[in-house]
């Protein structure tokens, strides 16, 4: 496999930094941070998921924090086909899902960038923080883990006509077309769903996995 020049990167870090900030809930103090992700954009070369980021980041930064936060709520929180929730996918409801949260924490913890956020593990803004800092590419290898799920959750927002099909196409651009049996996997989450298990359901990961009471208040 032929290894990114040093310039590619660092653009591509850059890159994933900016699609993880913008995946957060856009209160004001969000709309502070991300501020100059515009003009950062603006400064790499104009390859596809530049691109897309760059119109994204535009429309974001005009757009009244209201008007923001409405949409982030309709299209992540209110609709299953659109969680950034990356394990939801694959293990929905079952007991497995917990597993699969430690295992991206321990990885987190091993890479030397253990989580200071109090979101889980599998959300894409978090995996996405990874991905931008982990050495040895460690974090673009964990989201080529997930490039179905990446998959249909960049189809689902393009389904939906959301301006965040603009974020996800940005990452699907870091990371390359998703392979055949990426495709078919996919299409096959689309049809099927998320699994489900009826019994057992509580706790869904293991105490440490899961943010503090406080932390949820």
């Amino acid at each position: 496999m032929r290894r990114a020049p040093r310039h590619e990167a660092v653009e591509a870090s850059q890159l994933l930094a900016a699609c993880a900030l913008l995946l957060e809930y856009p209160d004001d103090e969000l709309r502070v941070a991300a501020a100059p992700i515009p003009d950062l954009l603006a400064g790499l070369a104009p390859a596809p998921p530049v691109v897309a980021l760059l119109r994204f980041a535009r429309w974001w930064s005009t757009c009244d924090v209201g008007e923001l936060e409405r949409q982030y709520v309709e299209t992540f929180d209110l609709r299953q086909r659109c969680s950034l929730y990356l394990t939801y996918y694959s293990e929905g409801d079952k007991r497995g899902r917990g597993m699969a949260l430690l295992r991206l924490r321990k990885l987190y913890r091993a890479a030397g960038l253990p989580m200071a956020s109090d979101e889980l593990p599998d959300h894409l803004a978090v995996m996405l923080e990874f991905a931008a800092h982990a050495p040895g590419g460690r974090g673009i290898a964990i989201l080529r883990e997930h490039r179905a799920t990446l998959e249909l959750l960049r189809l689902a927002l393009v389904d939906q006509g959301s301006p965040y099909a603009d974020v996800l196409a940005a990452v699907a651009g870091v990371l390359g077309e998703p392979t055949a049996g990426e495709r078919v996997r996919a299409a096959t989450l689309a049809t099927n769903g998320p699994p489900r298990e009826l019994v057992g359901l509580e706790p869904f990961a293991p105490p440490d996995v899961m943010p503090s009471a406080e932390a949820r208040r």
